[in-house]
C-alpha cells in the first residue's frame, strides 16, 4: 500500500522542478513511510511513498520497465499478479522482481490499456509512456483505492493518492465548487467525480484515462468495467447454498498473501465475522483480530465479536473507546481534506490505530450490505415500491405529498421508518424516493438551511442528479437491486470506502476488502433479492450460508452500526463547539447559509425538540473544513 504523485506538462517539455514535487509527496508520507522516491523525464515526474508488503526490498518506485519504454507509480494490491507473472514470462517478458508492481508495467507493454481487463485487486496507477508520450491512469472497479487529479492553468496536471497532494502545488486554486455543497449536505460526502474544488477531480471507480503530449486539455476519463447488471440472471437457491462460500473464501484466500503480519477486524457484525471465519479455516496459526468497544452498551458490539474470537481461538485485542472520545474533530477534517461527515470515522480510526499495533495488513467485511441487501433502509425502499406500484404518481403526489408536510417528524426512530420522510417519499418516483430517504437533510431542510443567494446560484441544479446518473442505467431492475447498485456507486465508495482509506493509511495500515472482490460481485449481484431480503431479514442468502461457521446471535440479532453518541456529545461536552463553530463568523458569513437556521438547529437539539445530531455534526466537519482551508 502506496501513495502516488506526479506531474505531466501536456506540452512543455521543461524539467519538472525537483523541490515542487517532493513537497507533494511528502503531504503523503503516512501513506507510505519505508520509502520514497522519484522519477523525472522532460515534461514529467513521478513519485512514490512505499510501505512495503509484498517482495519487502525487490520492488521499489517509480519503476522501470526492462527495456525503459515505461515507468509505473502504484498504490495497492494486484492479487493474481503470479498467475499473470507466470503468463507474461510465457510471452517473453523478463521480471527482476518478485512482486506485483513489474507485473502491472509488462500487463501494459503487452495489452495495452486493455491490461486493466486483466488486474485483480484495489490499485490506483500512472504509466508513462515514453515511446508514445502518453500518460495512462487507472482506477479500480470498486474504488477501494484513491486517485484525485486537476489541470492547471499552466498546462501541468497533477494527481495523487490524497487531495492534500495537488493541493501542496502553488497554483492550484482552491475555489470551492458550487454543487457540491448541496450534495455534502445530502449526503455527508462528496461523490464521485467531483471534489469540493471547482478544479479538481476523483477519477471514477472503473475508469482509466489517458493524456498525451500536445492535448490541449482534459480528456474524459473512460469506464472500463461496471457492475454487470445488464446481464443479469437469477441463480437458483441450490446455486446460492452450493457457491456463496466457497467463491468468498477464494476471494479471502487472495488477500491473505503477505510478507507482513496479517490480521482482520472483528466487529461482531456478520460480515468481519464472516471474513474471520474463513482466514481461520484457510490457516493453521490463530487469526490476528481487533475491535474496538465503546463504555456505553448501546453502542458496544465486543460481546459478539468475543463469540467469533472464542469459536476460532483467534489472537483477539480489544480496546475500549470512551464516550468523550470527540478530540478526532480537528483532526478528521485533515485527514479528509475535504467535507467528510461520517462520525464512524472515529471508531474507525481507533480500530485501525490498534490494528496497527500487531499488524500491517488488515482484511475487513466492507460492502456486505450494499451486496447483499443488509440495510434496513433495503426494506423499507421495497415496500414503499410496493405502495407505488398500486398507485400511479398523479394519485400518489396529491395525497401523501401534503402528509409529508404536516405529519409531525419522529425523530425517536431510524431516519428510514420516520413518518414524515415515509410521506414523502411515496409522492416521488422509485430513485427521488430512495434519494429522499438516504438524504442527511431533505430537499425541504436544505431549503431552509441554505440562503436564497446560495440557492439562487445553483441554478435548479440539486443532488438528486447523482442518483438520476445511476438510477437510470438500471431502471429496469426491482428497486432492491436499484437501490444496491446506487449505492455501491455512491454510498460505498464515497462514504464506506473513503473512511477506510483514509483512516487506515493515516496509521500506514493496508486494509484489503474481499466481499467486493469484483468476481465475487459479478457473481453475488446476481443472487436474487428475494433470497436476499426473506421473511424481513436482510442479508439472509449470505447469514443462511453462514449457519455452519458463525454463532446464531451474531448472524441474527439486530444490526447496530459503527456508531457514536452524537446526541448526548452535543447537548453535552461538544455544546460550546456548537456556538463557537457552526454560528462563527466563518460560517454565518460564507453565503451558504441562513443564520437563523443554524440558530434553529441548535436550539431545537438543545431543548430535545428534536435530535439533529446528524445535520449538525455535518455543519460541524464543515466549518472544520472552512476554518483548515481558510476557504
Amino acid at each position: 500500500m502506496c501513495g502516488i504523485a506526479g506531474i505531466f506538462h501536456l506540452s512543455d517539455q521543461t524539467q519538472i522542478d525537483a523541490d515542487l514535487i517532493a513537497q507533494m509527496n511528502d503531504r503523503q508520507i503516512h501513506r507510505g513511510p519505508d520509502a520514497g522516491d522519484y522519477f523525472f523525464d522532460p515534461g514529467v515526474a513521478l513519485a512514490h511513498r512505499r510501505l512495503s508488503i509484498i517482495d519487502l526490498e525487490g520492488s521499489p518506485q517509480p519503476m522501470l520497465s526492462a527495456d525503459k519504454r515505461a515507468c509505473v507509480v502504484f498504490n495497492g494490491e494486484i492479487y493474481n499478479f503470479k498467475e499473470l507473472h507466470k503468463e507474461l514470462s510465457d510471452k517473453g517478458y523478463a521480471f527482476n522482481t518478485h512482486g506485483d508492481t513489474e507485473t502491472i508495467l509488462n500487463a501494459y507493454l503487452e495489452w495495452g490499456e486493455e491490461c486493466v481487463h486483466k488486474l485483480r485487486g484495489m490499485f490506483a496507477f500512472a504509466i508513462w509512456d515514453r515511446e508514445k508520450e502518453t500518460l495512462f491512469m487507472a482506477r479500480d472497479r470498486m474504488g477501494i483505492k484513491p486517485f484525485f487529479y486537476s489541470l492547471l492553468p499552466n498546462g501541468e496536471f497533477i494527481f495523487g493518492s490524497e487531495l492534500k497532494v495537488i493541493m501542496a502545488h502553488p497554483l492550484f486554486d482552491k475555489k470551492l465548487r458550487n454543487t457540491t455543497i448541496e450534495d455534502y449536505f445530502t449526503f455527508g460526502y462528496i461523490p464521485e467525480p467531483h471534489t469540493i474544488f471547482e478544479n479538481a477531480y476523483k477519477l471514477s471507480p472503473g475508469h482509466k484515462l489517458t493524456l498525451r503530449k500536445g492535448d490541449k486539455g482534459l480528456s474524459e476519463p473512460v469506464e472500463y468495467w461496471d457492475v454487470p447488471v445488464n446481464k443479469y440472471q437469477a441463480l437458483s437457491q441450490s446455486e446460492i447454498d452450493e457457491q456463496i462460500i466457497e467463491k468468498l473464501k477464494e476471494a479471502v484466500d487472495i488477500r491473505m498473501v503477505a510478507d507482513v503480519p496479517l490480521g482482520s477486524f472483528l466487529s461482531g457484525g456478520v460480515d468481519s465475522s464472516a471474513v474471520v471465519a474463513l482466514m481461520s479455516q484457510l490457516q493453521d496459526d490463530p487469526v490476528n483480530t481487533c475491535a474496538i468497544g465503546f463504555d456505553v452498551e448501546a453502542f458496544d458490539e465486543t460481546d459478539y465479536a468475543q463469540m467469533v474470537a472464542d469459536r476460532y481461538k483467534t489472537n483477539h485485542r480489544v480496546e475500549t473507546v470512551s464516550q468523550d472520545d470527540f478530540d478526532l474533530v480537528d483532526h478528521l477534517a485533515h485527514l479528509y481534506d475535504e467535507p467528510y461527515a461520517d462520525s464512524s470515522a472515529i471508531p474507525t480510526f481507533r480500530v485501525c490505530e490498534l490494528a496497527r499495533k500487531h499488524v500491517t495488513v488488515a482484511l475487513s467485511g466492507d460492502g456486505g450490505d450494499e451486496l447483499f441487501a443488509g440495510y434496513r433502509r433495503y426494506k423499507m425502499h421495497q415496500a414503499e415500491e410496493k405502495v407505488r406500484s398500486m398507485l400511479p404518481l398523479g394519485l400518489r403526489k396529491p395525497l401523501f405529498g401534503p402528509l409529508g408536510k404536516i405529519y409531525p417528524k419522529m425523530d425517536w426512530a431510524p431516519k428510514f421508518l420516520r413518518a414524515k420522510t415515509t410521506f414523502q417519499s411515496m409522492a416521488m418516483d422509485t430513485v427521488q424516493g430512495y434519494h429522499n430517504s438516504m438524504s442527511i437533510l431533505r430537499a425541504d431542510e436544505r431549503a431552509k438551511l441554505f440562503s436564497n443567494e446560495y440557492q439562487s446560484s445553483l441554478n435548479g441544479y440539486s443532488s438528486l442528479e447523482v442518483f438520476r446518473k445511476y438510477g437510470d442505467k438500471v431502471q429496469h431492475l426491482d428497486p432492491a437491486k436499484i437501490a444496491q447498485y446506487i449505492d455501491m456507486k455512491t454510498y460505498l465508495v464515497g462514504d464506506i470506502l473513503t473512511k477506510v482509506d483514509r483512516a487506515s493509511m493515516a496509521h500506514s495500515l493496508e486494509v484489503r476488502v474481499p466481499i467486493i472482490d469484483h468476481k465475487y460481485v459479478e457473481w453475488a449481484f446476481n443472487v436474487p433479492s428475494s433470497h436476499n431480503i426473506e421473511r424481513g431479514i436482510g442479508k439472509y442468502s449470505l447469514k443462511k450460508a453462514l449457519e455452519p461457521h458463525l454463532p446464531h446471535d451474531v448472524l441474527y440479532r439486530k444490526k447496530m452500526g459503527f456508531a457514536v453518541p452524537l446526541d448526548s456529545w452535543f447537548r453535552g461536552p461538544l455544546k460550546e463547539r456548537l456556538f463557537d463553530g457552526i454560528l462563527s463568523d466563518r460560517m454565518v458569513n460564507s453565503g451558504y447559509f441562513d443564520p437563523k437556521q443554524l440558530r434553529t438547529l441548535i436550539d431545537d437539539h438543545l431543548s430535545m425538540r428534536r435530535d439533529n445530531s446528524a445535520p449538525l455534526w455535518t455543519l460541524m466537519m464543515f466549518e472544520s473544513f472552512l476554518r483548515q482551508n481558510k476557504a
